[in-house]
């Protein structure tokens, strides 16, 4: 430092970069949450309020510990991906089956909430770059994007699904190609990084949503009839493995995310 110059502290990224692991775990995640949260509430017999209780006292926990930790680390941040998965799941589940709200409804509410949580976090931290996830303030704004992402994601989705009854693999497809538009028109017509971002995040939701259930749902449905337990036990083990790897690889940190901050 010199002469009057004010200290500077150094924040670490909180998120990780967004790489093909990203979107990978991120999918498989959502997989895992939505046939998870079936499988407590329907085949453990949970039911839905109980395993709404469960879920949102787990994340609460896993959202502590992911706020004490000063950086990045790839264990608490996909382990609290994985239960807002399972949570934003249960929260539009909850207005549906719980409130009887229609999937119109709550579709057009994620929405405008959506809006709001992006234009506050604008607002107050000026940026919705995913690279400046490095205060308390601003982790708060991204994990309650994701949140209503998920919630969204899910709503939108099972409307979708309601009203087109494409079935699961015509509406797996369907999300495929989506998301594959979103990527053509970042990387070869310049669409914002950020809108390009999120979009592809909403979407993934029902896309695992769709794969989930395609392979667990029973054949007279329309899936394959796996076993959900194995289907959740070998996604998981994925998971672990790939998570694993991004620790010891440090793959998907972002680079020099060192950056010096006015204290």
């Amino acid at each position: 430092m010199r002469g009057s110059q004010s200290p500077t502290k150094y924040l670490l990224s909180k998120v990780p970069e967004v790489t093909i692991y990203f979107w990978i775990i991120k999918i498989l995640a959502t997989t895992v949450g939505e046939t998870a949260a079936d499988y407590l509430n329907m085949n453990l017999g949970f039911g839905l309020q109980w395993t709404t209780v469960v879920t949102v006292i787990l994340l609460a926990v896993i959202l502590a510990v992911q706020f004490r930790v000063d950086r990045y680390v790839p264990a608490v941040y996909w382990a609290a991906v994985l239960v807002i998965s399972v949570t934003g799941t249960l929260i539009t589940d909850n207005m549906t089956d719980a409130l009887h709200i229609p999937l119109e409804v709550s579709t057009a509410v994620f929405a405008v909430a959506l809006v709001v949580v992006f234009a506050a976090w604008y607002r107050v931290e000026g940026t919705l770059s995913i690279h400046s996830i490095r205060t308390p303030r601003r982790e708060m704004f991204y994990w309650l994007a994701v949140l209503v992402t998920f919630a969204l994601g899910t709503a939108a989705g099972d409307l979708i699904g309601e009203k087109m009854a494409l079935g699961y693999p015509k509406s797996l497809l369907m999300f495929a190609v989506i998301i594959a538009v979103i990527t053509v028109a970042h990387l070869g017509f310049k669409l914002n990084s950020v809108f390009a971002f999120w979009a592809a995040y909403i979407v993934t939701r029902p896309l695992g949503a769709s794969m989930g259930d395609l392979l667990t749902q029973p054949r007279a449905n329309g899936g394959l009839g796996w076993n959900s337990s194995i289907v959740n036990i070998v996604f998981l083990l994925v998971i672990v493995a790939l998570v694993g790897f991004l620790t010891v690889t440090r793959v998907d940190r972002i680079e020099n995310d060192a950056r010096a901050l006015p204290s």
